[in-house]
């Protein structure tokens, strides 16, 4: 095994979620680096760590490429410790704990445990986006999801808006098996991610009944999705800001009688949230609270028809960048 080292930087969570993964600088470092983001305390955006992992020592000019991925990190005297006969995978992931959310059980394969009965494994690594199951937000979504299948919901048309590992999309699919499945992000690299784990998890990617269908999208523009509208049940686990925004958009593609999932918000956000859907026809029909993180359940009125979504133009509200948790 070759020598490893790590060198692990102070960020913000806005930083970690901008660095770009496929940017020229890492990609002319050989080999290139791991790099994994995390939260340092809880719900506190300002105090976020990236951690970076290299085949042997790195020289200056690979740190400092890492280092200007976190521009707040520029003054931390941190450098490259040798990690002593240890894999970067297994030591990346040691702190991560299997999640039991309802009937799903989400692990690592550094950390599996006995998984319990009766409950749907997945397999989701450490990675380079957003979705582990760690968060609040994706245990609130898995639960939510779990307890409509225990209330008797059937749905046929189902969609991940901002799926960052795919796992929720997984779970519905799980939840109803012979639905109509896609997953959409606006980074590409998550959608990588997603296919990763879709083969890790024995989960059939494609176009089909029980398939899951990926797009790379700015919310739900993107013509794959606009086809295959309206949904029956959108999960969108994002942030208050953008779900604000897709109000319209989202509102637009689910039908009437249709069932939302939205995550990613604060307790103090959701009155904000949940009245931008309303505008949209939809009403709040429950809410799984998390800590500070309230997952809401939202049903569109059967008074208000469908209408195609269309790319942005003034008519609808802008789609701003985003990814998931």
């Amino acid at each position: 095994m070759a020598e490893s080292w790590k060198l692990t930087l102070p960020c913000t969570r806005d930083e970690a979620e901008a660095i770009d993964f496929e940017s020229p600088a890492l990609a002319a470092l050989d080999p290139a680096p791991v790099l994994l983001t995390s939260e340092e305390v809880e719900d506190d955006p300002d105090s976020w760590r990236l951690d970076a992992f290299f085949d042997g020592k790195p020289d200056a000019a690979t740190v400092a490429v890492v280092r200007a991925l976190v521009p707040s990190g520029a003054a931390s005297k941190a450098k490259p410790e040798r990690v002593v006969e240890q894999d970067w995978v297994t030591l990346s992931q040691a702190g991560i704990e299997p999640v039991r959310a309802g009937r799903f059980y989400i692990h690592t394969e550094a950390n599996r445990g006995t998984v319990p009965p009766g409950t749907r494994a997945f397999r989701i690594e450490a990675s380079r986006a957003f979705g582990t199951g760690q968060h609040q937000t994706t245990s609130g979504c898995l639960m939510t999801l779990d307890g409509l299948k225990q209330r008797g919901a059937m749905f046929r048309n189902v969609i991940d808006v901002g799926t960052g590992t795919g796992l929720l999309a997984f779970a519905a699919m799980h939840l109803w098996p012979r639905a109509y499945a896609t997953a959409s992000d606006i980074d590409p690299a998550s959608i990588e991610v997603t296919a990763d784990n879709a083969d890790l998890n024995d989960i059939a990617l494609g176009h089909g009944m029980g398939q899951l269908a990926l797009a790379v999208a700015s919310g739900v523009d993107h013509p794959l999705i606009a086809r295959r509208a309206p949904y029956d049940l959108i999960v969108a686990n994002i942030l208050a800001g953008p779900l604000i925004a897709l109000a319209p958009a989202i509102g637009a593609a689910l039908e009437p009688g249709g069932a939302l999932v939205l995550a990613g918000l604060l307790d103090t956000q959701a009155a904000a949230v949940a009245r931008a859907y309303r505008r949209e026809g939809l009403f709040l029909a429950g809410r799984t609270q998390i800590g500070d993180w309230p997952t809401l359940r939202l049903r569109k009125r059967h008074r208000l028809g469908w209408r195609r979504p269309v790319r942005n133009s003034g008519k609808e509200a802008e789609t701003p960048g985003f990814g998931s948790w």
